[in-house]
């Protein structure tokens, strides 16, 4: 996409697109139909790509990669000069399904418990009423009754797979499978379903913007502190590139 201009940070790439550009590159790719995938990269996704050859493949090879972690937007003007756009989660997933609402297009739902799934449609067709739900399924499946799951999201030929926690593997799932979805875009929406089914509640939008959503999520799992360590790592990547390297 020549509209979309992507940027090397520490080898990992960055794509720089606005909240306002979304729909317009959703359709591109929609209209060539091929598969794409979306990845909604924080500061700790940049570092396991750095060191995890399956995951940076994932991350390399997809068609968009949003920085969701404000070090990151740090990261890259600290080595670049250039100031990249930052979208908070929620809002891309709500940009993102009006989009797909206003011209008619479907999402097939997978992951989570089937409680949080159910009501998660429940609510997403409320919101969303002329959005097609084409398919849903929970992420506790087993492994014998994957090739039954990825046939019937190939013939419900959903615009968008939304893949969430539940499944095995997480996003190694998605990559895994990249060749057995057909056309559309898929995106893995760790715990958006939860969010949906009002089950577990999303950063605000202005502790978002500060950079600071990382601590509601300390206090929900204490043992995040300990992310302290890879974070000075990660400053300290940043300085030898400044200074011995480039990219």
């Amino acid at each position: 996409m020549e509209s979309v201009e992507q940027i090397n940070c520490l080898k990992v790439k960055i794509s720089n697109v606005s909240i306002e550009q979304l729909p317009d590159i959703l359709y591109t790719l929609l209209e060539q139909g091929g598969s794409n995938h979306i990845v909604l990269l924080s500061l700790w996704d940049l570092l396991r790509a750095r060191k995890n050859n399956e995951y940076r493949t994932y991350v390399q090879n997809a068609a968009l990669v949003i920085p969701i972690s404000k070090s990151i937007v740090g990261g890259i003007r600290f080595l670049t000069g250039k100031t990249v756009h930052r979208i908070m989660p929620f809002e891309f997933f709500i940009k993102t399904l009006t989009a797909l609402e206003e011209r008619g297009k479907s999402v097939y739902l997978l992951g989570s418990r089937l409680k949080s799934l159910k009501q998660a449609e429940r609510n997403l067709r409320h919101t969303f009423p002329r959005l097609r739900i084409v398919g849903r399924c929970t992420g506790d499946f087993k492994r014998t009754e994957e090739n039954t799951i990825l046939t019937a999201i190939r013939k419900a030929g959903p615009s968008l797979l939304l893949v969430a926690k539940g499944v095995s593997g997480d996003e190694r799932w998605l990559a895994r499978n990249k060749g057995n979805f057909g056309p559309g875009i898929q995106i893995w929406c760790s715990d958006l379903f939860d969010v949906f089914a009002e089950r577990k509640k999303r950063p605000g939008k202005k502790t978002f913007e500060r950079g600071l959503e990382w601590i509601g999520y300390t206090i929900q799992n204490p043992l995040r502190i300990f992310r302290i360590f890879p974070y000075l790592y990660y400053k300290i990547l940043l300085l030898y590139y400044k200074l011995f390297r480039r990219g």
